[in-house]
Order: C-alpha cells, then sequence, then structure tokens
C-alpha cells in the first residue's frame, strides 16, 4: 500500500490510499480509500508506517536536545590555530597539558577573561561554548591552567625561535616598539611607574616591546620593567635576534624615541645590524643648520629629498616634506599661543585689578606656572615677572624658525640605495603603524591584555605572550577573512601607485567600494573581526539522545547560514568536525 496525491483541477489534490497488484501479467492499482479529510500529519506519519518506519506523537519523544553551546566561532579560531601550527609549538609540553595550553589559546581569540574565567567558560558543567567539549578539558581545574601557564613561560624563547625561522628567514626588515600598560596591586616585581601610553598616570605598569616581520605578523615579545625607557631595550632585542635566533643581517625599523644615535653606536653597529629610523626635533634644527633653510622648491613631486651630514657619518638621511602635516601644525600651534596669550592676559589684569590685585612675585609665577604647563608654550614666550607686574612677549625669532621646519620630517637608514631605495626606505619607517596596529587589538579591541589578573614575574610574562600568540593566530585569521572584513584586500596595490611614500595613505577602490556599500562583492554584509566572530558563534553544537538508548549522546552541528559558510571556507574548516 501507498499513499498517492492526484491532481483535481482548480481544487486542491486527492490524497488516497491505493495498493497494487498483478492480473493477466500486468500491474495494476485499486483505491482503498480517500483520505484527503485527515490532517497533514496524520497523512505523513501514514507513510512513515506504510514504509516500514515508526510513528511517534511528536519528535521530542523520541529525540531530545540536552544542550546547546555556540560552536561556530570556536572551529574557526581552534581550526585557524592548528593550522598556523599551535600545536607543535605545545608538543613539547607533557601530555596533560597540551590541550589545555591550546584551549587557552584559543579562547584568548574567542572570548578574553581572566584564567579562572577561562576555566569557567571551560568546564562542562558552566560552557559559555564548546570549545571544552571539543577539547576534551571539560573536567580541568584551575590549577591546571596555571601550570600551563608557567610551562609557557619556560618554552617562549623556544616558541619564538620557531616562528623567527619561520618568517625572517631571509627577511631584510624588522619591525619594533614597545607599548605599556597598567596594572593593579603592589604585588608584581614588574610593576613600576613610567611614561604610560594609556593616560594612567596614577597606576604602576609594564612595558613590552613587540617584534614583526615587514607585513606585521608578530614573532616575538619581552615585557620590562614599567619605568624602563624605550631605547634601553632595544639591547636585549638585538641580542635576542643575534644569540637567540641566530639571525645577524637585519634592519631595524623603530621611531626615533627608539633607535637613539646612542643604541645606534653601542647596540647596532657593534653587531653588524642596519636601521631605519628617524632624527628627533633638535638634529632637524641642526641638520636645517648646516644644509641651508628647507624651501618647498628644493622637494622634488614626490615631497623627498636626501642628503648626508657630517653629524651623521655612513648615514643616509630622507628628508621629507608633508604640505597637510605642515597646515596641520601650524594651525595648532596658533590656537595654543592664542589660548596661552588669552590665559596670560586674564592674569596681567588680575595684577592691576584695584580691587584685590594679584600681589607677590611668586603667587603670579604659580599661576603663570599653570597657565605656561597645560598649554605647553613656555618655549616661545619671555616672561617678567615682580611683586606688582607681570608682562611678556612672543620670542617670534623662535617661532619662525620652528613655523620653517613644520611638515618636516628626517628619516635615517644605514641601508645601501641599492638594498632599499628613497621611496622603499621611507615606507618601511611608516610600516611602524602594522606594529600600533598589533597593540591596539591586544591591549583593547580583540584579545584584551588588560586587566592582568596575575602578580609573579614568569605568570604576567607568560601572559603576555599568550596574547601575542592569539594575536599571531588572529592576524592569519584576518588575512584569509579580508574579503569579508572592511579590510583592503588591494592594499599593496593602492601604496605601490601613490607618487611617493610621503603621501597620505590611500584605500584602493575596491576598498572604498566596500566602505560605501557595506557589503561584499556576493553582497553578503561586512564585518569587523568581532562581529564576525560573534556571527560565527550563532552556529550551535548541539548534545542531543534518543529515548531508545540516553546514555548515547548524539553530536549534531546546526547548518551554517551562507555568510558562516563563506567565512569557514575562507578558512578552511570544517564545523563539523567536534573533536
Amino acid at each position: 500500500m501507498y499513499v498517492e496525491a492526484v491532481p483535481n483541477r482548480n481544487s486542491p489534490p486527492a490524497v488516497l490510499l491505493r495498493e497494487s497488484y498483478r492480473e493477466d501479467g500486468k500491474i495494476k492499482k485499486r483505491t482503498l480509500a480517500n483520505i484527503s479529510c485527515l490532517p497533514t500529519e496524520v497523512i505523513e506519519g501514514l507513510k512513515v508506517l506504510l514504509k516500514g518506519g515508526v510513528a511517534v506523537p511528536s519528535a521530542d519523544d523520541i529525540f531530545t536536545v540536552e544542550r546547546s553551546l555556540p560552536h561556530g566561532h570556536v572551529a574557526a579560531a581552534l581550526g585557524s590555530a592548528m593550522t598556523c601550527g599551535a600545536e607543535g609549538w605545545f608538543a613539547a609540553a607533557p601530555a596533560s597539558l597540551r590541550r589545555v595550553l591550546l584551549a587557552m589559546l584559543v579562547a584568548r581569540v574567542v572570548s578574553p577573561g581572566s584564567k579562572l574565567a577561562t576555566h569557567r567558560m571551560l568546564r562542562d558543567e558552566t560552557a559559555a561554548h564548546s570549545l571544552g567539549r571539543v577539547l576534551g578539558v571539560g573536567n580541568i581545574e584551575a590549577a591546571d591552567l596555571y601550570r600551563a601557564l608557567d610551562w609557557l613561560h619556560q618554552a617562549q624563547p623556544a616558541i619564538e625561535k620557531r616562528l623567527a625561522r619561520q618568517h625572517l628567514a631571509g627577511s631584510t626588515l624588522v619591525l619594533y616598539d614597545l607599548t605599556s600598560t597598567w596594572l593593579t596591586g603592589r604585588c608584581c616585581p614588574l610593576a613600576a611607574r613610567g611614561h604610560s601610553r594609556d593616560g594612567k598616570r596614577d597606576d604602576p605598569q609594564i612595558v613590552f616591546g613587540l617584534i614583526c616581520n615587514a607585513d606585521g605578523c608578530p614573532i616575538a615579545v619581552e615585557v620590562f620593567d614599567g619605568n624602563r625607557a624605550d631605547p634601553a631595550t632595544v639591547s636585549a632585542q638585538v641580542a635576542k635576534l643575534k644569540d637567540r635566533f641566530g639571525i645577524a643581517q637585519i634592519a631595524w625599523v623603530g621611531d626615533r624615541g627608539m633607535i637613539t644615535s646612542a643604541r645606534i653606536e653601542k647596540d647596532l653597529k657593534p653587531n653588524g645590524m642596519d636601521w631605519i629610523s628617524s632624527l628627533r626635533a633638535p638634529q632637524i634644527a641642526l641638520l636645517a643648520q648646516e644644509r641651508g633653510p628647507f624651501q618647498p622648491s628644493l622637494f622634488d613631486e614626490r615631497n623627498l629629498l636626501e642628503v648626508d651630514s657630517e653629524h651623521f657619518p655612513g648615514e643616509r638621511l630622507i628628508v621629507c616634506r608633508n604640505p597637510l602635516l605642515a597646515e596641520e601644525r601650524a594651525r595648532k600651534r596658533a590656537e595654543l599661543l592664542a589660548a596661552t596669550e588669552t590665559d596670560l592676559a586674564a592674569i596681567a589684569t588680575a595684577v592691576v585689578r584695584p580691587r584685590n590685585p594679584l600681589r607677590g612675585e611668586q603667587e603670579i609665577a604659580l599661576r603663570v606656572g599653570r597657565v605656561i604647563d597645560r598649554y605647553r608654550m613656555a618655549k616661545h614666550f619671555d616672561l617678567t615677572i615682580a611683586d606688582a607686574r607681570f608682562t611678556w612677549k612672543r620670542k617670534q625669532a623662535q617661532i619662525d624658525a620652528e613655523a620653517a621646519l613644520d611638515g618636516l620630517y628626517v628619516i635615517r637608514t644605514s641601508l645601501l640605495p641599492e638594498q632599499l631605495d628613497t621611496n622603499a626606505a621611507v615606507a618601511a619607517y611608516k610600516s611602524l603603524s602594522r606594529v600600533e596596529r598589533a597593540f591596539r587589538s591586544i591591549k583593547t579591541v580583540d584579545l584584551q591584555v588588560r586587566p592582568v589578573f596575575h602578580y609573579s614575574t614568569g605568570r604576567v610574562r607568560a601572559h603576555v605572550f599568550l596574547c601575542m600568540l592569539a594575536y599571531y593566530v588572529e592576524w592569519h585569521m584576518r588575512e584569509r577573512l579580508k574579503p569579508m572584513l572592511f579590510d583592503d584586500e588591494f592594499i599593496e596595490e593602492a601604496q605601490a601607485s601613490k607618487v611617493s611614500a610621503v603621501a597620505k595613505a590611500r584605500r584602493s577602490d575596491h576598498a572604498k567600494d566596500k566602505d560605501a556599500s557595506k557589503h561584499a562583492d556576493d553582497g553578503t554584509p561586512l564585518h569587523s573581526f568581532r562581529t564576525l566572530m560573534q556571527d560565527l558563534g550563532t552556529l550551535a553544537y548541539n548534545i542531543t539522545y534518543t529515548a531508545l538508548n540516553p546514555k548515547a549522546k548524539i553530536i549534531l552541528t546546526t547548518r551554517p547560514t551562507p555568510l558562516q559558510d563563506k567565512a569557514l571556507k575562507l578558512l578552511g574548516v570544517n564545523p563539523a568536525r567536534t573533536q
């Protein structure tokens, strides 16, 4: 027997219960009943029964979803970590810690938090996503995460050497920059008050330097005391690359506060290393005195001028002129001078007013000092302070001398022209923005290195190193996911089309179209990296069982949406792999 739907012109089809039989060697069929009046679910159940199946009142009676966990972002990050070689990084760890280390790495990408918060996310009974079940670490204790962190601190040199061998082989340029992050508490020996890049002057901090290759891929990180000056970190990094990584011929790219003349003489030259940096303002002024004023007519159409100087023997000096920067500095100086004079005029009025005048050289100086410190314009004013008198005037000659250098910056490098031409040297220095992008991701946007919940030196260093490894994974994910992000897929072509490396960075026409439409080429909406991960997280990991055998768990993942399917294919990840 079987159920057949027969078309009925303009009326609903007739649903008939029929059977087939043979007569005189021919197959014929006859109608047993017209079941059109039955509900649709009853008809569908009858079809199942006729095919030898079992009909049940509802799916819940035989199939139960025990738990549903966010899974897509875990699959994406875990698959990418494996592709990046994370298993090899942790291969030397004790067997009981390898998956814990991998879980800590992926958790930092998926949902960064303290180690105790990560422990809760991984435990079976308090899981916030599928990572603990996929890696089989759902029963670990919090102490296991700290044991893994201690091992990671000891393994950092070996892992960094592995990354350097992979990404710096045959490379010429190494990007190096420094940042700081605040700590709470007073127990960490590394914590100290110093120049804060976060504006948290009241809190102790740590300083850490990041080494990247020319593309901005992180290679190594080093944590220093919070009061360590930028130049004082260079010697440790030079020793790391030469002694630990075995790389001798390399060019360091660092800002003017990092690679100073003293560091060049003491650290780079003795080790036979090259450098790309820039001159500080007093050095630029000295160069202008030596070579004469840098008039706009001296620059070519690229706003570049290569010179040499007796004060910097053996170095190429590339003077760059940025008209937009010159306008901005002139505007800012004029506004600060005007604001300073307004406040100084108010003090002068208070000194000469007939009622309750401001008196006393010390009192007047204190109030003037507050104004000068607020706008940092002391160098441009000549102040005269007496018990009952206060006057000032601008140092116009000094202001004009400073204005003559507006928009100028000077790149210094030891590389020969045949190794790196003028335009490429400027572009290499400006590529330090890639390290700044890494700091922004590690500190705030994605990986959240702070707050630091550790106090021992080893664990603080291991925590920062774990964040660097997480950024390494994220960096590779971003490279593959560019078609789905607002990132520029053709940035190299766009930069190559510029007349000069001095010119403002530009986005490609393709990236501008993405910005305007907010959609990719195939019409799918564009994301930031973090919102794309949130979207992937809606792909669920379902733990189910049947009434026939409740102890046998069946893992089912939801079907990816077209956007999720595109992201997972770009990453080369199969979300159905649940182990």
